[in-house]
C-alpha cells in the first residue's frame, strides 16, 4: 500500500497563502484611510496610534495562525542553534560589497523603467518616523527584521525545508521575500538578500542570525539614504566595485566554510 507524502504547514501554496493574508490585513485599514486622507486632507494614515497597533495586531495575528496550523513547537518554528558571533563579520562584509554592485544594476533598471514620483515620495516614508534618526532606526533595523524575518525565515522556511529541497526552500522563499515588498526597483537587493538569509538559515538553523544579517543590511540601507549623494558617486567608481566584488565572494567563501561544520551536525 502507498502511504502519501506528509505535507508540513507550510507548503509553497500555504506559504503564498500566508503572506497574502498578512498582506490583506494590512491594507484593508491602510487603504480606505488612505482614500479618506486623499479627499478630506487627513493624515490619520500616518496616525502614531494607528501605526501601533497595526504594526503589533496584524504580525501577532499571523504568528498565532501559523503556529496553530503549524503545529509544532516554537523552538521548531523559530530554530536557535548555536552560531559563532564572527560570522556576523563576513555577512556584514558580503552585504556592503553586495549592495554597491547591485547599485549598478538598480541604475541601469531606472534608465529602462523610471520610477515615478509617488514612488520615491512612498519610498522615502519609509525610513521617515514621529522620532527622528531614533524612530527610523527602531523601525528599519530593528522592527522590520524582526518580523519579516520570524515569517520568512522563520515560519515559511519551516514548513518549505522540511517539504522540499534546500535549494527549493531558499529560493522560494527568497522569491516571496522580494515579491512581498511590491517594489520591483527594489526587487534585485531585495531576492539577494533573501537568498544570502535562507542560506545562513539552511547552514545555521538560527533565527536570530538571519535577524541580525537582516539588520546589518537595513542598517546600511538606511545610512545610505542618509547621505544618498555620497553613495551614488561612490557606485560610479570602477576601483570601488572591483573591491566590492572581490569582497563579496571571499566574504561568501568564509560563511560557507564557517556554516558547513554547522549544517552537516544538523543533517546528521
Amino acid at each position: 500500500m502507498n502511504i502519501p507524502n506528509q505535507k508540513y504547514y507550510p507548503t509553497i501554496l500555504k506559504a503564498i497563502h500566508l503572506v497574502v493574508l498578512y498582506m490583506f490585513i494590512q491594507s484593508i485599514i491602510d487603504f480606505p484611510l488612505a482614500l479618506y486622507d486623499y479627499y478630506n486632507g487627513t493624515d490619520f494614515l500616518y496616525n502614531p496610534i494607528k501605526k501601533i497597533l497595526i504594526g503589533v495586531g496584524s504580525p501577532a495575528f499571523i504568528f498565532y495562525y501559523a503556529y496553530k496550523k503549524a503545529r509544532v513547537p516554537l523552538k521548531e518554528l523559530f530554530p536557535l542553534k548555536s552560531f559563532n558571533v564572527f560570522l556576523l563579520i563576513p555577512i556584514f562584509l558580503f552585504i556592503w560589497g553586495a549592495q554597491n554592485l547591485i547599485g549598478v544594476i538598480n541604475n541601469a533598471i531606472d534608465i529602462v523603467l523610471p520610477p515615478p514620483g509617488w514612488f520615491w515620495e512612498l519610498f522615502n516614508k519609509v525610513f521617515e518616523s514621529d522620532y527622528g534618526i531614533y524612530g527610523a532606526v527602531l523601525k528599519v533595523v530593528i522592527i522590520a527584521p524582526i518580523i519579516e524575518e520570524l515569517i520568512f525565515r522563520g515560519i515559511i522556511m519551516h514548513g518549505l525545508m522540511r517539504n522540499y529541497s534546500a535549494s527549493t526552500a531558499v529560493f522560494t522563499s527568497a522569491l516571496m521575500f522580494a515579491l512581498f515588498h511590491l517594489n520591483p526597483w527594489q526587487f534585485p537587493a531585495t531576492f539577494i538578500l533573501g537568498l544570502l538569509l535562507g542560506f545562513l538559515m539552511v547552514r545555521k538553523h538560527n533565527i536570530i542570525l538571519c535577524i541580525l544579517g537582516h539588520a546589518i543590511n537595513n542598517g546600511i540601507a538606511l545610512f545610505g539614504a542618509l547621505i544618498g549623494e555620497e553613495i551614488s558617486f561612490l557606485h560610479s567608481r570602477t576601483s570601488l566595485l572591483m573591491t566590492s566584488f572581490l569582497i563579496a565572494v571571499v566574504s561568501f567563501v568564509v560563511m560557507y566554510i564557517v556554516t558547513k561544520s554547522n549544517a552537516a551536525e544538523v543533517n546528521n
